[in-house]
This record gives C-alpha cells, structure tokens and sequence, in this order.
C-alpha cells in the first residue's frame, strides 16, 4: 500500500462512491471524517488527497472545515461539489449563494471543459456531468483559472495547476457523469504519479503479515456466519495462524429455512475447528419487547459477544476475537461527520467492554466485491464466494416490529418458496429476499374474510452494494411466488413488491 489516497468526508451522500472509483482503478484509499488531525494526515502519508462533497454551505456557521495546513503537505487535491468550494474559500476565493436559477444546478448537465486542463486532458470538450449545488465560487481564488463552465455556472471546475490543485463543481463519481470515471484516473495516474499497483494478491499477503504480527502466539476466536464475509475472514485468519484458529457458529435462530445445517456441512469439510452453538432461545428472549430496528441491532450484537466470551472461555485463553467486518459496515455505522444509516451489529452495535485482549478485522477495509475477489485468491469455492449476503442480526431485521418464534417460522417458508421461485426463473439479482412487515391486511380465502400479514418482496441488482437498483423481476415470477406464499403459508394475506432504489433506501428493510 504505498500508493495511498486519502479522502476526507465531508457528509456527502455519494462519498462511498468515490472510494469505489478510486479502488476501481487499482488504487488503495481511505475514507476518513474531515476532522482527521494533521498529525493522523500526515502519518497515513498519502500520494494525494480527495475533499467529497456535503450538504452544507461552506460559509455558514458550523459547517464542516479542514486543517489548512492540508494545503502546505505539497500533495496534490482534488475537490468535488463542497470539496471544491471549500478549497476555494480556504484559499482566498469567494463562495457565494446562487441567485434565482443562476449558479444552481441539479441533474445532469451540459459541460465544456478546456483540454489543456490536466485533469480533462485528451477528453471531449464537451459532455455531460452530474450537478447537485446551490452556491458557486463567484470568485476564484488567486493562482486559479476556470477549466470547466456551464450554462448557469462560469466555475464548474478550477484548477492551480503549479500547486495541483483541482476542483469539480459537479459528481464525477456518480455514472451520470460521462467520463467521470476518466477524470479520476487523470488525477490519480497524470496529476498524482501512481500506477495502480493495488491488487487482492498483494492485499493478502499484507493481510496475512499483519495478522500474525499482531497476534503472535495467541488463540484465536472467528465469528463464523456461513456468509461471505465471515467465510473469507476464516480463510484468511486460517492462512495466519493455522490452528490456533476456532470457529464459533452462532445459530441464533434467526437464519433462513435449513441454513443452519448447510452451513454446518459446508465447513466440515475444512481443516479447522467449528463449534456450533445452539443460542435460538437465549436470543429470542434478548429480543423481547424490542420493535425499534436500531435496538434489535444493539441486542444482537452485545448477545453476540456475549455468547463468544462463553464460547472463549470454555475453550480456555483466547486473545482475540475475529469479525468478518466489511467497509459498507462501518459507513453506514457511521464515523465524524457521517450519520449513522444504521449500526451494524459488529460495528456500531458492540458493547462497550468486550473480555478479548483486541478485535481483529482483516476485511474491514474493503468493499462486498473486493471480499470476494480476496475469497478468490485464497482459493474458496464459488458457491461460497458468490453467496449472496445475509445480514449478521439475520431475520431479525427482515421480521417488522417484535420479533418471535411464529412470525420468523412464517418468513422462512415465505422467504424459501421466493428463493425457489427466482432461481427457478434464471433471473439475475444480486439479492433477494422477503420481508415480514408488521401490517395486517383484509383478504379473502375459500369464501371467507381473512386478516394476514402483508408480506413485502425485494430483490437488487448493484455491483457494489453501496448503491443498488431494485431488479425488474419478470411477472411470471412475481405472479408465482404470490400465489404459492398466500396458498402455501398460513396467515398471509398479501404480497407486495419493493420498487425503491439504493438510495434513498437501504437494501435491507431495517
């Protein structure tokens, strides 16, 4: 990792999207909360630096700042949307609210960009980019040019070229803009100096020495869910540390139809130890009471840990607990200046004391795609690797309101007899699943009135999962699993489909 780029959030709701375009380009980076010091700037040592965007006004009280001594470290920056007037403003410019339709713009744009621009070099002149601001930089601070305008907007881009500095006005991030994902790779090869030398070989083998490195001797315990985060830390770690690895399988009774025991026969054919832990009772009775989704969460996450402290010390001196935590996990827990989306139970969901000497989690920087490209390189099998995703806290979060024992038995057939029906149907999504909800509604059945759940059905396609499109699933499909959950599973009343995007939605429910 001697290529870094470091971005700095600043509350922007497309700031994961820029990590995946950077990684997507073969570069390692990091997304961090503006309010990194420069002491923690410095000694991360990056080759450049990225300022996302944000909800805020630069010049307004409170808004989020930066250090302006990030501009003396001699490494280039690029700023997008506030990023940019941010830059701006700190270095002597004037960021001023659009008047009327003037300087405002939202959606895609028509653009001109000058060539002569590094960051824009050897693209068209003219394209279309993704506009989402209501203040420009009216005017530009000394030693900058415009190098990009609009219709409404003479600054879309500013550059200093002699101190490599580069602002966007708009999202090249976002696909909307059409050669935005070029415009990156200009800074990050042309502007900055890197060659994209960033690989899931090289992260394993990096992985792996800083495992051992960091536990030495000691024992080992591994959350191991049967998902393909969990499967891909066990690899690893297994890899690191050999036998002084345990695996724990919680099956807390919150898992699909049969899921227990497949999981359960997949790694008995691996070299290392697997305790499965029979917990359904003792979480359902955690979860008494609990409606809110951020409370069932944090019950799940703290019985978790709760139950792998029993599990360590019947094994006798475990050091450390391993999770299979991956990078959407701690975004949308939440860090700085980001709101929490919702806390995943092994991020935002631990307690505050944990009985380990450390938590070890080796995928905790990478993104769904990379974990299984890093599943890859450790020789795991497809039907693990390409496993869709499950979510720690389980059905939990798939059943609305309470949770108990009748409702998740209704889900899980519900939820099976879904499954069958799309795979069934050759469709491609990247998810799909079922969703109790807590409302009732009135049907008709043999002649009579019935009162049933509604039950809600969802399935994504997304290459990343930090942005996802609902999958136009074919109506045979839909029709047939309709039919087969309101015949087949007593106290269902209605079915219906889930038609939202990633965002504004989150791919889960709760």
């Amino acid at each position: 990792m001697q290529e870094k780029i470091l971005i700095l959030d600043f509350g922007g709701q497309y700031n994961q999207l820029i990590a995946r375009r950077v990684r997507e380009c073969r570069v390692y980076c990091e997304l961090h909360p503006c309010t990194m010091t420069m002491e923690e700037i410095r000694a991360f040592d990056p080759a450049g630096i990225i300022f996302t965007g944000g909800p805020n006004s630069v010049y307004e009280t409170g808004s989020p700042q930066v250090d302006p001594a990030v501009f003396t470290l001699g490494v280039p920056v690029l700023g997008i949307c506030y990023g940019c007037q941010l830059m701006a403003m700190h270095l002597g410019g004037t960021v001023s609210a659009a008047q009327s339709d003037v300087a405002r713009e939202y959606g895609r744009t028509p653009t001109r960009f000058d060539s002569d621009c590094a960051l824009f070099r050897d693209l068209p002149e003219e394209s279309v980019t993704w506009m989402s601001h209501g203040d420009y930089i009216s005017v530009m601070p000394a030693g900058f040019r415009s190098a990009a305008r609009s219709a409404a907007c003479p600054t879309a881009a500013i550059c200093d070229e002699s101190r490599r500095f580069y602002g966007v006005q708009f999202h090249p991030e976002v696909r909307h803009t059409e050669r935005g994902a070029d415009m990156l790779r200009r800074f990050l090869y042309d502007i900055c100096g890197l060659h994209g030398t960033w690989t899931m070989g090289s992260y394993k083998d990096a992985a792996i020495a800083d495992i051992r490195a960091r536990v030495g001797e000691g024992k080992v315990l591994l959350a191991l869910s049967g998902g393909v985060d969990s499967s891909v830390c066990a690899a690893l770690l297994a890899e690191a540390v050999g036998e002084r690895l345990t695996c724990v399988f919680v099956d807390h009774g919150l898992l699909r139809k049969d899921e227990g025991d497949e999981v359960e026969a997949a790694f008995s054919r691996w070299n290392i130890r697997l305790i499965r832990v029979n917990a359904r009772e003792r979480f359902l009775a955690c979860l008494a009471g609990a409606e809110e989704p951020e409370e069932k969460r944090k019950r799940i996450g703290e019985e978790f840990i709760r139950v792998f402290e029993e599990e360590g010390k019947k094994i006798g001196s475990v050091d450390y607990l391993a999770q299979g935590t991956i990078y959407p996990d701690v975004i949308e827990s939440g860090a700085g200046n980001a709101s929490v989306i919702k806390s995943h139970h092994n991020v935002g969901g631990l307690p505050d004391f944990v009985d380990f000497r450390e938590i070890i989690e080796p995928l905790r920087l990478l993104f769904k795609d990379e974990v299984r490209a890093l599943g890859r390189e450790l020789g795991l099998p497809d039907y693990l690797v390409d496993r869709q995703p499950f979510p720690g806290p389980g059905l939990a979060i798939r059943v609305l309101g309470e949770v108990t024992e009748n409702k998740l038995c209704l889900l899980r057939e519900a939820d099976a007899i879904f499954r069958q029906e799309v795979a069934a149907g050759g469709v491609d999504a990247s998810q799909y699943f079922a969703v109790l909800t807590d409302a009732r509604s009135v049907g008709v059945m043999g002649d009579g009135r019935t009162y049933g759940y509604v039950l809600a059905l969802r399935a994504v396609t997304t290459d990343d999962f930090m942005t996802a499109d609902w999958t136009r699933l074919p109506y045979e499909v839909l029709d047939q699993a309709s039919r087969r959950i309101v015949n087949e599973v007593p106290n269902i009343s209605r079915v219906v489909y889930d038609i939202t995007a990633k965002p504004p939605a989150t791919v889960e429910w709760e």
